[in-house]
């Protein structure tokens, strides 16, 4: 249901507002407070074992920490799901887990397995095909088509704006229901890339990287469905 409705309120163009919670009882906090829904970030999660956010933290971690905040809310949750934990085959188990834990959607991203936070230089980027090839092995497993599989590109910082557009492509045509373009710097990648990608984008307003932290109202206007405040 929690689902359902997420995908709902997606449709009706509002633009959802959803705080970061690494635990349980700041998603309760988030609930009371009638956010829209809430953001369960690798980043927060990693700070949390005192780990750097490089690719250190486990499928067992991460999705445990998701079910526990999931089961004590009301709201629907989205994870960081980092790569997908490995190649196609890791992927399509890692959506298996998080889908069956009660979450509403995950977000997988084309960088290599030993990844790195999305507003640190050096990125590694692994092929578009490759990505292709992930997203197409969640996407088959799903069970429950309201599950949102979205897929982040950190392209913008390492390739340029165009690739990163190209590569959004592919992967909506692979079957991502949403995108996340991350490390966006200026008002016009942001209109560039609603203008060009027709699914549901999400802006990233993390608290210590490279993009401007715009209020509500830009971001209504540049058009994006989803905002969210990781930390």
């Amino acid at each position: 249901a929690k689902r359902h409705d997420f995908r709902k309120a997606i449709a009706t163009g509002k633009l959802l507002l959803m705080p970061g919670a690494h635990a349980p009882i700041v998603a309760r906090m988030l609930e009371e407070l009638s956010f829209d829904g809430i953001y369960i970030s690798g980043a927060a999660l990693s700070a949390e074992l005192a780990l750097p956010d490089i690719g250190l933290t486990s499928l067992i971690e991460v999705t445990q920490r998701g079910r526990q905040i999931a089961r004590v809310t009301d709201r629907p949750a989205i994870i960081d799901v980092d790569t997908g934990f490995g190649g196609a085959l890791n992927a399509a188990r890692t959506v298996q887990e998080v889908e069956g834990l009660g979450l509403a959607g995950c977000h997988m991203e084309d960088q290599i397995t030993i990844k790195r936070c999305g507003h640190l230089d050096n990125k590694i980027l692994i092929e578009t095909q490759e990505m292709v090839q992930k997203l197409k092995a969640a996407v088959e497993v799903r069970q429950d088509q309201n599950f949102l599989i979205m897929a982040r590109t950190d392209a913008n910082g390492v390739e340029g704006l165009e690739a990163a557009i190209n590569r959004a492509k592919a992967y909506v045509d692979a079957g991502a229901d949403a995108i996340f373009p991350e490390a966006l710097t200026k008002p016009e990648e942001y209109n560039k890339f609603r203008n060009a990608i027709e699914v549901p984008l999400l802006a990233n307003m993390t608290e210590f990287g490279k993009t401007p932290l715009y209020q509500k109202k830009k971001l209504e206007e540049f058009g994006y469905n989803i905002v969210i405040y990781p930390v």
